[in-house]
């Protein structure tokens, strides 16, 4: 069978990336628009829960059940009913349906809902018996079979949601700053800046507002599962079920017991002592409280006290050689967009003097400002179009130091 592993738009690549490095062959494993599909043959129980616990980028791990023609109402119920649905939902689990459809005669999503649930009722209701009043028990104490239905050009694909909530749900953001990156973006951004910790580069967020770009930081660098504290909505199927995330957590256990003692330099400030404070209780509760530090600066303040002062830097980190990783307010929900590009200016200011880059650091700045460059003075080295939740952003890159660097503007 198939996994399908959605994932925000631009970082699809990554996904592909970590499933081949699971050890999954690169002939399995195909990248498209949005998602990532994994041919994990009979193995899919195991696939599905290595997967669903291992992916740093993806949003979802879904199990791809059949296609079929559906050019018409009667058509996508037949389709329906005749897949083995008793295979895949045990008796009294809750049965939630939803899905989409492009470019296809059946267009209403809230009628293609109905007529698939209502099919899937008719079979199970075929194979195992009805209640006295024609329908089938559904319990949420056992448990529950999220569907999926995608319609694309007259073609209905069917898929059951093994995660749950997203993956981006770690579980060790229970409490949150006003306006947080997503944790699978965060995990992008630093595979995407290429941060070497083996090399000795500090990694450094002067926005760190509730910590998620250190967190994640340090959860990749000592290889530990992002979904080691939280479950998963299949481990209670017995398609999937609890055997095969109990193989995968021991398989990850034994990955992480090889790095606990790896330190790493990971530090994140922010000008709201709060906020520091906060971060450090997140640290704790992923497990990497011993590897990050967190303190109260003014990123872009002078004097010697900014968060991104080289001088400080020198002192906060004990390394000459930093990746910066921001994610800077936007202007948008928690200030005003005179104020966030006030910020720009200063980030410019601190970390590209004359349009240049810093030669003690590497810089990766998120922003949905196209005139981001020209706010900072220096085109960047590197672009991607990334979403942070509907927010289309750019992540600017900045890697050439002096004579090395592109140009100013």
């Amino acid at each position: 069978m198939k996994l399908v592993v959605t994932t925000l738009m631009g970082v699809e690549a990554l996904v592909g990336e970590e499933l081949r490095g699971l050890g999954y062959p690169a002939e399995s494993v195909s990248v498209q628009n949005a998602r990532v599909v994994l041919d994990a043959g009979d193995d899919y129980a195991a696939a599905c829960a290595r997967v669903n616990l291992w992916t740093r980028y993806g949003e979802r791990v879904l199990l791809e059940l059949g296609q079929a023609p559906a050019p018409d109402f009667d058509a996508l119920f037949d389709a329906t009913r005749a897949l083995p649905w008793e295979e895949w939902i045990a008796p009294g689990q809750v049965i939630l349906v939803d899905g989409y459809s492009r470019h296809s005669a059946l267009f209403g999503v809230s009628a293609c809902q109905s007529i698939i649930k209502k099919a899937i009722i008719e079979r199970l209701a075929g194979v195992r018996g009805a209640g006295p009043d024609g329908r089938i028990e559904e319990d949420p104490a056992r448990g529950t079979v999220p569907v999926r239905f995608g319609i694309v050009d007259d073609i209905v694909t069917y898929m059951a949601d093994t995660s749950g909530a997203g993956l981006h749900k770690r579980g060790y953001r229970p409490l949150r700053n006003v306006a947080p990156i997503r944790e699978t973006l965060a995990a992008a951004l630093i595979r995407l800046s290429l941060w070497n910790p083996e090399g000795g580069e500090a990694l450094v967020d002067p926005f760190c507002g509730s910590g998620t770009i250190p967190i994640e930081a340090a959860l990749a660098a000592r290889r530990m599962a992002p979904g080691r504290s939280r479950s998963f909505g299949s481990e209670s199927w017995h398609v999937v079920g609890s055997a095969a995330f109990a193989a995968a957590r021991e398989e990850a256990a034994e990955i992480e017991s090889r790095h606990l003692t790896l330190q790493i330099p990971i530090f994140g400030s922010d000008i709201e002592p709060a906020l520091a404070a906060l971060s450090a209780e997140n640290a704790v509760r992923a497990g990497v409280g011993d590897t990050l530090r967190f303190y109260t600066a003014d990123a872009i303040g002078g004097d010697g006290t900014g968060g991104l002062d080289q001088a400080r830097l020198d002192r906060e980190t004990g390394s000459t050689r930093r990746l910066v990783v921001c994610n800077p307010p936007y202007g948008e929900r928690l200030m005003d967009p005179e104020t966030a590009r006030a910020i720009q200016v200063g980030i410019g200011a601190a970390c590209l003097p004359g349009g240049h880059l810093r030669d003690d650091c590497r810089l990766t700045v998120l922003s949905p400002d196209e005139a981001f460059e020209r706010t900072v003075g220096c085109r960047a080295d590197k672009r991607r179009k990334l979403y942070n939740g509907m927010i289309k952003c750019t992540m600017y890159h900045y890697h050439r130091h002096s004579a090395q660097q592109g140009g100013s503007r």
